[in-house]
Parts: C-alpha cells; sequence; structure tokens
C-alpha cells in the first residue's frame, strides 16, 4: 500500500500532536485549547523543524468551522435568550462597541484605515463560547443567574459576529477604498447578499422544519444510531455546502440555520450528543490550523502592539462588562464574573481575521496580533477566575467605591 497519504499524514499528525501539547497545557491548568494553538504553531512554516501541510490544514479547518457553527445553532435558545434580554442585549451591544472603539484606535495607529480597524476592533469585541463554557463548567454555575447573563450574552455577540461576517463581503471593497464597479455596485452587491440570505433562511426555516424532523423521525425509528449520527452530520454538512453552492452563502451561515433547525426537533438533545465527538474533534483541528498561520516572532517584533491588544481584551472588555452589569442593577458577583467570563476572545475573532485578511482589509500582521492575543488571554482567563474571590471581598471592604459604581451590595 502506499504510504504518501497527505491527508491521513495530516490528522494523525494533528491529533497526536494536538493531544500532547493539549495535556501540557492541563497539567499547567491552562485551557487545553492553548496547547492546541501551540500545537499549530509548532508543526506552522515560522517555526523550524517539521511544516505541516497549510492547504489541507485550512480545509479541515473549514470543518472545524462548519460543525462549530453547527453547535452554536444547536444550542441556540431564543427562550433563554429572552430570559436575560433586558441585559444581555444591550449590555453586548454596549460592551462590543466600546472593544471595537479601542481596537479601531490602535489600527489607526498603525495607519492599517477605516476596513482594518473594524476588522481589527470587532475581532477584539467577541469573547469565545468554548472557552467561556468551560470557564462556567468548572465553577457549576452554567445554570447559575451570572452563567445564564454570560451565556446570553456571548449569544447576543455571535449573532453579531454572524452578521458583520454576513455583511463584510459586500462591504469590503468601500472599506478597503477600492474602486468598484460601478456607482451602484455597493447598492447592487449589498441587495444580493439580502436576497440570497432571506431566500435561504426562508428555505431553510420552512422546509427545513418539516423535512429534518420527518427525516430524523425515521431515521430513529430503524434503531441504528450510527445511521442517525451520519444522519446529523449529512444535514449540518449538507446544508452548509448546499447554502454556498446554491445562494453563495458562506459554509458558517448554512451550518448555523442547520443546527437552529435542528434545535427545534424532538431529537435535537440527541443530535447534540451524536455531533459532539465530530464538534470536538474538528474543532481541535480548527484551532491547530489557526496555529500554524501565527508567527511567534510577532511578540518580540511588536511587544508594545501585543501589549495593548491584550489590554483591550483583559481590561477594556472587562471593565466595560463589569461597569454595564452594575448599571443594570444585578450582583457583584454577577459584574464580576461576566467580565472575567469575557476577558478572551477565540474562534469568532479568527474567522473574522481569516476573512478580513482575504479581502485585502487586514495586513497579516493584525492576524498576527489578534492570535497573540487569543493566546495570551485564554492562557490567563483562569488567573483571572481565580482573582474574583480576591477582588469581590476588596470592593465589599469599600462601601465608598461600591456606591460610585452603582452597586448596592454595600447594603447587604
Amino acid at each position: 500500500m502506499p504510504h504518501d497519504a497527505p491527508l491521513i499524514t495530516m490528522l494523525a499528525l494533528a491529533f497526536v500532536i494536538a493531544f500532547v501539547f493539549g495535556m501540557v497545557a492541563q497539567k499547567f491548568r491552562l485551557s487545553p485549547l492553548v496547547g492546541y494553538l501551540l500545537a499549530g504553531i509548532a508543526v506552522g512554516p515560522h517555526t523550524p523543524g517539521f511544516v505541516a501541510d497549510t492547504v489541507l490544514a485550512q480545509q479541515l479547518a473549514e470543518i472545524g468551522v462548519i460543525l462549530l457553527m453547527f453547535g452554536v445553532g444547536l444550542h441556540f435558545s431564543p427562550a433563554d435568550l429572552m430570559r436575560v434580554r433586558w441585559i444581555a442585549i444591550p449590555g453586548a451591544l454596549a460592551q462590543i462597541v466600546v472593544a471595537t472603539l479601542l481596537g479601531f484606535a490602535v489600527a489607526q495607529v498603525f495607519g492599517w484605515g477605516l476596513g482594518g480597524g473594524l476588522v481589527f476592533g470587532l475581532a477584539l469585541s467577541v469573547a469565545s463560547t468554548v472557552v467561556l463554557l468551560r470557564a462556567l463548567e468548572s465553577r457549576n454555575e452554567v445554570d447559575s443567574d451570572q452563567g445564564r447573563i454570560a451565556v446570553g450574552w456571548l449569544l447576543v455577540e455571535d449573532i453579531l459576529m454572524i452578521a458583520a461576517l454576513l455583511l463584510l463581503p459586500a462591504f469590503a471593497d468601500l472599506l478597503a477604498d477600492r474602486p468598484s464597479s460601478g456607482s451602484d455596485s455597493l447598492a447592487y452587491s449589498l441587495l444580493m447578499t439580502v436576497v440570497k440570505i432571506s431566500l435561504f433562511a426562508a428555505l431553510a426555516l420552512v422546509v427545513g422544519r418539516r423535512v429534518i424532523p420527518w427525516l430524523l423521525q425515521h431515521v430513529a425509528d430503524t434503531g441504528s444510531r450510527e445511521l442517525f449520527t451520519l444522519a446529523v452530520l449529512a444535514c449540518a454538512l449538507g446544508i452548509a455546502f448546499g447554502a454556498a453552492m446554491l445562494f453563495d452563502v458562506s459554509f458558517a451561515l448554512g451550518a448555523f440555520f442547520a443546527g437552529v433547525i435542528m434545535n427545534e426537533s424532538d431529537f435535537s438533545h440527541d443530535a447534540a450528543q451524536r455531533s459532539l465527538p465530530f464538534q470536538d474533534a474538528f474543532a481541535v483541528l480548527f484551532f491547530v490550523s489557526v496555529g500554524m498561520l501565527f508567527r511567534p516572532s510577532i511578540i518580540f517584533e511588536a511587544p508594545l502592539a501585543v501589549l495593548a491588544v491584550l489590554l483591550i481584551i483583559l481590561l477594556g472588555k472587562s471593565v466595560a462588562a463589569f461597569l454595564i452589569v452594575l448599571a443594570f442593577r444585578h450582583p457583584l458577583t454577577s459584574a464580576l464574573t461576566i467580565s472575567a467570563s469575557l476577558a478572551q476572545i477565540g474562534e469568532f475573532s479568527f474567522i473574522l481575521a481569516g476573512l478580513g485578511v482575504s479581502y485585502g482589509l487586514l495586513p497579516p500582521e493584525g492576524r498576527d496580533l489578534i492570535m497573540a492575543g487569543a493566546l495570551l488571554s485564554i492562557s490567563l482567563n483562569p488567573l483571572l477566575f481565580r482573582a474574583l474571590e480576591p477582588v469581590e471581598a476588596w470592593l465589599r471592604a469599600r462601601p465608598d467605591l461600591l456606591r460610585k459604581l452603582g452597586s448596592e451590595e454595600h447594603k447587604d
């Protein structure tokens, strides 16, 4: 048998090295995501030694994005969002605006222009749902008040980032100050984008709500677990591929709608359980491939820029979220937990950065800074959670300061 099998080589290498680095990260009480990113850096073109196939890595990463977005849609719960809408929606909007403006200001210092600043700021504004859920699960706070608010907050951020991913191609020429093909090209491009998305959404929601539950019911009646798993994956990948081919809609949006549709069926829980191992596996490949694109030398070439990015993520976003939660008269514990939960960036940041680079809006240096910020912020996030109790005790000992911040905790 031939041994020149690049796909098998890539899969074997990615899973083995990700496992090794993930275990090392876990030993140091860091998120395994840090290990996966470091694994990608180790086999990437910017470090010495073996270099993995970057083309294959990007294609596997695309599958990872599809399954990640399918998982977001599968766990999308309008009811849960409505329960915390009074703080999650305005809070997420305000925090995104603050972080985007801070990132935009830094980008202007580097002379990246309007488009580069917008992509850079948006990428720094959105936290990783994967990191957030794992942090809350480790503290048994997923079902707590602050946990529900944090999850709802991230859900709003995810929806806004999906909208940004959809609209960015239509506005790319305008944001990059490039000449377009005609005076009405922007309006036409925007109109066509809206029409395609609307047609796809209507078809997916109207037809999909009838076809997918019917299909899953028939598959479930067979009693075959592997057929049910295959049906779930076929729906996720099939709808994503069909959306891209027929409606020129991104794979990510197609997968998101597939998850939303399946979430409304009676088999949503089983679908989530069946697809979870595949989501986890290809999410690992996604983070490994992202690490392969990272240029570690940026940390030594532009340390002040990396520090600025890290401060926006750890302080800018956290302080904004902290003050917003207190302004809505929620407890100090909730404000601190939510601010720590948002002090990191992850998968959507990588997707936005990649799209920005592909459309010539963001220079590769901007993507490197975003990746450096993600790697450092995810590494430091557990330390922020460990600091919550001392910080809360310090604030409770200063009732005058709490009163100025708008909290009524001092009355307890």
